[in-house]
């Protein structure tokens, strides 16, 4: 019963999506790499943390025909509590799809990010990632995203900066800081992200002790969950307090559990609400 509600929502919610242009399903074979459509390309950056005082890593994926003559907005994309920099690029595609996406038509321009969330001087994912220092890397991230990554990202690329031109998202662990961060700064980002958050996610009356402004400030606020997955509830109890304070929002729910298959498919139609006017039937029921 439990799964047939979940179906039957998702369903609902994707019939409300479309009207924007995103798929009920992602396309076939929206995460397989195709020939003869023009391709991104990924830039290897090393920018020097002041929060962390060393030179941390951090990947940058360059939409096809990026030129330097014109500015782009831009997605900062996290990774989960196992990974690093490169777990989006081992298991997620992200230039795949986003290079089908553009070959489509679907996508806005833009510059997306992907660093290292977890902040501190050995960064590595090796070992037992769930020690406390680490876990507290996760959470000193905000300091190095805000202060560090984005002025050099600001700095050495050309991009619209301001807010409405800035989204986080990312994956579990990497959800919970999207969520953390994004709603903690509504002068920094205007476009949040969650696929799969984590038990690091705030209580939702702390993401949002001022649910008007979040009305005002935010143009997109996204959540995505498998419907197995054990985590469900920390996107669950978020929605359900947006819903109650008549926050707009997607609320999107699809089968599947903690894997990249949910988190494709996150990115996927995350990706092609970005920086374009926001057709407010996304939100179908959930909106205020």
């Amino acid at each position: 019963m439990k799964n047939l509600f979940f179906c039957l929502f998702s369903f609902l919610l994707c019939s409300s999506i479309s009207a924007q242009g995103l798929e009920q399903q992602p396309a076939a074979n929206f995460d397989q790499e195709r020939t003869g459509i023009p391709k991104g390309k990924i830039d290897t950056i090393h920018y020097a943390s002041k929060t962390v005082d060393t030179v941390r890593r951090a990947f940058v994926y360059l939409p096809p025909g990026y030129s330097k003559a014109k500015n782009y907005p831009v997605l900062y994309l996290l990774h989960g509590i196992g990974g690093d920099e490169e777990e989006w690029l081992r298991g997620g595609t992200p230039k795949v799809i986003l290079d089908n996406l553009y070959a489509d038509g679907k996508l806005e321009p833009m510059i997306v990010v992907l660093p290292n969330g977890r902040a501190m001087k050995d960064d590595r994912a090796g070992g037992n990632v769930m020690e406390p220092e680490k876990v507290a890397a996760f959470a000193t991230f905000e300091k190095d995203l805000l202060n560090d990554l984005i002025p050099f990202i600001e700095t050495n690329y050309r991009v619209i900066k301001d807010r409405e031109s800035r989204a986080l998202a990312g994956l579990s662990m990497g959800g919970g800081q999207s969520l953390n961060f994004g709603l903690g700064n509504l002068d920094t980002f205007a476009w949040v992200g969650a696929f799969s958050a984590a038990p690091n996610t705030k209580a939702p009356e702390t993401l949002i002790p001022d649910p008007q402004a979040a009305k005002n400030l935010l143009k997109v606020l996204w959540l995505s969950c498998g419907d197995e997955d054990r985590l469900l509830r920390f996107s669950e109890r978020t929605h359900e307090y947006l819903d109650e304070h008549g926050v707009p929002h997607v609320y999107f729910i699809e089968p599947g559990g903690h894997d990249f298959k949910v988190w494709k498919g996150g990115l996927y139609r995350f990706s092609q609400l970005l920086f374009k006017p926001v057709d407010k039937s996304i939100y179908g029921s959930t909106g205020g």
